[in-house]
């Protein structure tokens, strides 16, 4: 067992970095090269692989967002333990790679309350599961879990916590960026060119991938809507645009957050209904929500960004979505629209390396959260240690 001391101090570490998002397609896991720490930092990926939940898993996922026990919740903890412990030895494995200093898993979150639901004691909280001594145990390497806690121990909302890992990779560009991840949900961080931490803006724009996933499902009996191929074909419904686009998160400005909580199956089904008592066509529902998703980005931009954006880099799921895609360039044509793939990186280990970057950036003894983003009254050491 490595002395923290020890790995503290070394300046390069051949780190795994675990992730499963509000989607649960499974777990993304992240092998990669990290030099240095905070603003010197420098990531080399070296493997990536996504490893879909076994059989029953994912529908006992979604079963804890709505209705579970104490009992439910405590076992699945230790059930995702396993599986991420499983996904960070399989993917060491399968790169040849023989020793690992340091695993960071974000785990799932299964509850995330970013505003106070009582007012005896108004407090945020959240809830990740996936427990980090269990992967520790069955890797035999230090890990950094539960990172969102403590930044919302201090006051904040807990999210978005990737922004600061994009900050340490992006923040001395020559010119202004935005990076919006598209996965269940949509977020942005947006870093004016040399700037400093507290110039960072970043927030969640509203629904992503999970209302179109949830509409492909229903009407289409698919998983997704691969590459945009329906929403291309089906008519956008400019009324039922409008009516959306007056919803109390999108029109909130930030700090804020959102999630499966606001934008999940409750949402989706009144939704569905509305479309069907409007007798929209299914294309046309899935193209409307694809258009709903573009046109909150859009929004965000135009409404919370004081910054004249030069590029957009988008990630996530979403970014394989050909019509999402064109729907926002369409919106944003005074920037410059482009995927991870085209910069040749890859969308999908995006936020499974933001928390790789985070655990190096906790056992470096560094804050990891932006209090300018999530609310926080403090700078925080983020994630619990297991050792």
């Amino acid at each position: 067992m490595k002395h923290l001391g020890s790995l503290a101090s070394k300046n390069e570490k051949i780190v795994i970095g675990l992730m499963s998002g509000t989607s649960v397609d499974g777990i993304d896991a992240a092998l990669v090269r990290i030099t240095g720490n905070y603003t010197s930092t420098k990531v080399e990926e070296i493997a990536f692989e996504n490893y879909p939940y076994p059989a029953g898993i994912k529908e006992r996922v979604f079963r804890l967002f709505d209705t579970s026990t104490a009992k439910d919740i405590c076992h699945m903890n230790f059930v995702l333990g396993e599986l991420f412990a499983k996904a960070a030895n399989d993917i060491a494995k399968k790169a040849g790679v023989k020793e690992i200093d340091l695993i960071g898993s974000h785990g799932q979150t299964i509850y995330h309350i970013p505003e106070p639901i009582c007012t005896d004691y108004p407090l945020r909280s959240t809830m990740q599961i996936g427990e980090g001594a269990v992967i520790a145990h069955k890797t035999g390497v230090v890990t950094v879990s539960d990172f969102r806690v403590a930044d919302m121990a201090a006051g904040g909302i807990g999210a978005p916590l990737v922004p600061y890992t994009e900050f340490l990779l992006y923040g001395n560009c020559s010119e202004t960026i935005a990076l919006q991840n598209i996965g269940g949900v949509g977020n942005i961080t947006v870093i004016p060119h040399n700037a400093t931490a507290d110039k960072v803006i970043a927030f969640d724009t509203g629904p992503g991938n999970m209302i179109i996933d949830y509409m492909t499902q229903k009407t289409m009996n698919m998983e997704y809507d691969k590459n945009g191929a329906i929403g291309a074909i089906g008519k956008v419904n400019r009324l039922l645009i409008d009516k959306l686009m007056d919803d109390e998160y999108i029109t909130k400005p930030p700090p804020k957050a959102t999630g499966r909580e606001y934008f999940g199956r409750g949402y989706c089904e009144k939704l569905y209904t509305t479309c069907k008592d409007m007798s929209m066509p299914d294309e046309d529902i899935i193209a409307t929500v694809t258009a709903f998703t573009a046109q909150a980005i859009s929004h965000a931009i135009d409404r919370f960004v004081p910054y004249s954006i030069n590029k957009m880099i988008i990630g996530g799921g979403g970014a394989y979505n050909h019509t999402l895609l064109n729907q926002i360039r369409k919106r944003l044509p005074k920037i410059r629209v482009v995927t991870h793939e085209e910069l040749h990186k890859n969308s999908d280990a995006k936020e499974a390396i933001a928390f790789a970057i985070l655990a190096n950036e906790t056992i470096s003894g560094n804050t990891g959260n932006l209090p300018s983003v999530t609310g926080a009254g403090h700078h925080k050491i983020l994630g619990k240690i297991s050792l």
